[in-house]
């Protein structure tokens, strides 16, 4: 039985919908990741749980209780936020220690001080948030949520203000919080590697509706429809209309759905033919080296305007196109004709599933 439900819930702003009778569930313990892009409608979601944003219409209940009427320190959660949100005349202690003065609970001294030993900053008590990076001050935000021993965390792209190797950092951090304190984890985000890599499901968003939920592999290695397939992946899913002229370019090759779309991700295509393998013809415009990998950017030789990428591992026969003047190279990428995805060219969606 799902501990959080979302029912019908409506919210507008200025008479432009945002949601529209959204529904979701999610289950005790779960670390939940809403993904979409700006404007998907997931920080308006996050913030209607929070209390920070009055829903408009529908329910929303935690164990089997409607909290969508309380107040926000009601609600038995705790919310880190994009910009941190903390007090900078107050020091990282005071900073922690200030929801427990509200609540007057308890050993405060203690639990600010177990709490900061668990996030490494012990040594930091006494810095206010200026005196401090962008990975400390974060993990002071995630100290202040900690602290109140909530039943709900949610997330706002806590990680967005921060450079590539604190992320890294910073999101293994949090995935170690999850498996310890096994509580209800919402995260929101843009970035689709945070939702991979943290996720117990994932629910991709997209104009306010829900495109797709599932694990992390169900989403990556079915998507529900050519937004999931784009929005997933990096690079994304390459989407092809097959038609006489795009299927002048492939060989060996007699698709499912001779009329659909056809979904390619990059990682899936070789310059090694394997016996049984499909090809496509492409002439090669850029190529991106990344350390073991390439990205391949290339146009498909029937239809020029179509743009195919690649990702290849880096060794001998691909070394060639890094050290060759590659622009204008004709190439073929090959590719098992397990790897195709098909979708309706109407409603977008998935074919043969």
């Amino acid at each position: 039985m799902p501990a959080l439900t979302i029912r019908n819930v409506s919210k507008a702003y200025a008479k432009q919908s945002v949601l529209e009778n959204f529904n979701l569930d999610i289950n005790e313990a779960e670390f939940l990741v809403l993904v979409g892009p700006s404007g998907c409608g997931k920080s308006t979601l996050i913030r209607s749980i929070a209390g920070l944003e009055e829903i408009d219409a529908g329910e929303i209940s935690f164990r089997n209780q409607r909290i969508d009427q309380l107040a926000p320190k009601e609600r038995q959660l705790s919310m880190v936020f994009q910009n941190y949100a903390l007090y900078p005349h107050k020091t990282v202690y005071e900073n922690i220690a200030f929801p427990l003065t509200l609540s007057a609970r308890g050993n405060i001294d203690a639990e600010v001080h177990a709490i900061a030993a668990k996030l490494g900053l012990t040594e930091f008590l006494e810095r206010k948030p200026k005196e401090l990076s962008g990975g400390q001050r974060q993990r002071v935000a995630l100290a202040r949520a900690l602290i109140k021993n909530p039943e709900i965390f949610l997330l706002d792209e806590p990680l967005s203000n921060l450079d590539a190797k604190l992320r890294t950092q910073m999101r293994s951090e949090i995935h170690k919080l999850h498996q310890e304190t096994k509580k209800i984890f919402i995260y929101v985000t843009h970035d689709q590697v945070e939702a991979l890599t943290l996720a117990d499901r994932i629910v991709v968003l997209n104009h306010g509706e829900i495109q797709q939920i599932g694990s992390p592999e169900e989403i990556y290695n079915n998507p529900a429809n050519t937004f999931v397939a784009g929005f997933i992946g990096s690079p994304p899913t390459n989407l092809i209309p097959l038609n006489a002229k795009t299927l002048e370019a492939f060989k060996n090759f007699s698709p499912k759905y001779p009329d659909a779309i056809l979904g390619l991700r990059p990682e899936r295509f070789s310059l090694e033919n394997q016996a049984g393998d499909a090809s496509i013809e492409v002439l090669v415009e850029s190529v991106e080296l990344l350390g073991s990998e390439l990205i391949v950017h290339t146009d498909l030789t029937s239809q020029k305007d179509l743009k195919i990428t690649a990702r290849l591992p880096l060794n001998d026969k691909t070394r060639t196109l890094v050290r060759s003047n590659y622009k204008d190279i004709t190439l073929n990428l090959y590719f098992s004709l397990l790897s195709p995805y098909y979708f309706d060219t109407i409603k977008l969606s998935r074919l043969g599933i």
